[in-house]
């Protein structure tokens, strides 16, 4: 690593202000102004603005992983997920995971713990997607899907759906972040051992 050239240590630019560029059904967008704490260059970035959201690794007693299938409307696509959505303000990820396992599979499960949190792109995103491994996963309710949404409802084998994802049969990166921060729980699951614990989210 010694071949590679020196850099600087990044400033945190300081915020001086921020006005409503659109507001929109899902998101705002906001027109952020910052200087540099350095040069005292001032320039102005776009930014959105957007509830936080919850992806759920729902594993079933047989260890299959459930998967929704649904049209993106921004990849003019079908999408291989896992199921997810936005959360309500103030509500608990643990909550909001049972929630939207629920509403898109018809599935409730226990032992809900959280795997990681991730920023779906902190370039021009300000909200945090929550995991949540779900476990115990079995079908107790009707389906309460939004007027705009037709999902197909699966199961498959853990190792098939990494399978999937090496293959590039999942795209979605949110979906990826969850099966990364998953794997180590499955390696314990499938060797019999305990579940880690969780630290601080």
């Amino acid at each position: 690593m010694s071949d590679l050239p020196a850099s600087a240590v990044p400033a945190r630019w300081e915020k001086t202000g921020e006005t409503l560029h659109a507001n929109c059904r899902l998101f705002d967008v906001l027109n952020a102004r910052y200087r540099h704490p350095g040069r005292g260059q001032e320039r102005e970035f776009v930014i959105m603005t957007a509830p936080d959201w919850v992806n759920v690794v729902a594993l079933t007693p047989e260890h299959r992983l459930l998967l929704v299938r649904q049209f993106r409307f921004g990849i003019d696509d079908l999408s291989l997920e896992i199921p997810g959505g936005v959360m309500e303000r103030g509500e608990d990820p643990l909550a909001a995971a049972q929630r939207e396992l629920r509403e898109e599979t018809g599935c409730t499960g226990r032992n809900a713990r959280l795997l990681g949190r991730v920023h779906p792109n902190p370039a021009i995103m300000s909200n945090v997607c929550h995991l949540v491994l779900v476990e115990q996963v079995q079908r107790t309710n009707d389906l309460e899907w939004d007027q705009d949404e037709e999902i197909e409802v699966l199961a498959a084998p853990v190792d098939e759906v990494y399978a999937w994802a090496r293959a590039g049969r999942i795209t979605h990166a949110l979906v990826l972040d969850a099966l990364l921060l998953f794997a180590p729980e499955w390696e314990r699951l499938k060797g019999g051992g305990a579940p880690a614990a969780k630290t601080g989210r």
